[in-house]
């Protein structure tokens, strides 16, 4: 009987004290977890206050806004895909190869983090302030430039295997439009459809 008395002795406990950069995590995990349902319903700060146990003048005091919130949530976006990108520039020195593992570093971060592909394909942000669309089209125009970088790459390496008329800065764009599509199916789908299933078979048919 002892560990039910434990047990019972624990759940009476006060929920631990965070400190104030554990909060701001925190909020941003609840906020991403909500951006992963099925239903694809306007969040607000009152219904994001309540999952965590806050008020929202509590929310407040960490974050100026809701659009500060999913400012961070791009942030997070950009340091990890970009990093991520940067890692592929310096491993891998086939530029065809590198244009691949950039795609499907995207689609593999949009399965791992669901909420996020909401915030990628800008359906989360509709509605919200205009700065945070802007966000993510130079993010957009960012990954395009960087799957370009990685073709010219390919088509300047000696003896590709690439037609005469390659056009890195057209397949660059297609790619993005791939890429685009995946998600917005993802997202549509529940997120069931998985993004990366068959990509790198579809993705070595778009590259050549």
């Amino acid at each position: 009987m002892q560990p039910t008395r434990n047990r019972r002795a624990a759940a009476l406990e006060p929920p631990k004290r965070l400190k104030p950069g554990e909060r701001r995590v925190h909020i941003l995990q609840a906020l991403a977890a909500m951006l992963e349902a099925p239903k694809r319903d306007k969040i607000t700060t009152a219904a994001l206050a309540a999952r965590i146990g806050l008020s929202e003048a509590a929310l407040y005091r960490h974050f100026a806004s809701k659009a500060q919130m999913y400012e961070s949530l791009i942030e997070f976006i950009e340091q990890t895909v970009f990093g991520l990108i940067n890692q592929i520039g310096k491993k891998e020195p086939n530029g065809l190869l590198q244009a691949r593992s950039i795609a499907l570093v995207l689609l593999r971060f949009a399965e791992k983090n669901p909420g996020m592909t909401r915030v990628l394909i800008g359906e989360a942000l509709i509605g919200e302030h205009e700065r945070l669309i802007e966000r993510m089209d130079r993010f957009i125009d960012r990954l395009e430039a960087s799957l370009r970088q990685a073709l010219k790459l390919a088509a300047a390496e000696p003896g590709a295997p690439l037609p005469a008329d390659y056009d890195p800065a057209l397949r660059a764009n297609l790619l993005v439009a791939y890429l685009l599509g995946r998600l917005h199916r993802y997202a549509k789908s529940g997120f069931t459809n998985k993004p990366s299933e068959h990509a790198d078979a579809q993705l070595r048919v778009m590259l050549q």
